[in-house]
């Protein structure tokens, strides 16, 4: 997949939103952030988006719920989910609907680079819609 791949970052905590952002920046890849799901929602880049990185716990929209909405869509978009509240639950849910990885925060920089690398491997060198 091309770097010029948008990868969308969506986190309610603006901290995590932009270190996570300035990270996969440093990879090469466009980054779109949002402060939450309904911001990803009306953004321009929703359907260029390659790979979504998205908090699990949100106000309003939760990311798994996100991901149910897109996949009711048929929008097929790769999704890593991050959480500071590790729920087995979540990670079945989020996994079983197709998610390419859990991952806990703090996050490892070498396990989100993999991660991504097989999100966007996986998914072939479109955005997935």
């Amino acid at each position: 997949m091309s770097k010029l791949s948008v990868i969308s970052i969506i986190d309610d905590d603006a901290l995590i939103r932009a270190a996570t952002a300035n990270f996969v920046r440093s990879l090469g890849y466009a980054v779109q952030v949002c402060a939450s799901a309904e911001e990803f929602l009306r953004s321009a880049d929703l359907n260029s988006t390659a790979c979504v990185i998205a908090d699990v716990q949100m106000p309003v929209m939760t990311g798994t719920e996100l991901q149910s909405h897109l996949r009711a869509q048929g929008n097929r978009v790769p999704f890593i989910f991050i959480t500071a509240f590790p729920d087995e639950g979540a990670r079945a849910r989020a996994l079983g609907e197709g998610a390419v990885c859990f991952l806990t925060k703090p996050l490892d920089g070498s396990t989100l680079i993999e991660c991504l690398d097989r999100a966007l491997n996986e998914h072939g060198s479109q955005p997935q819609s």
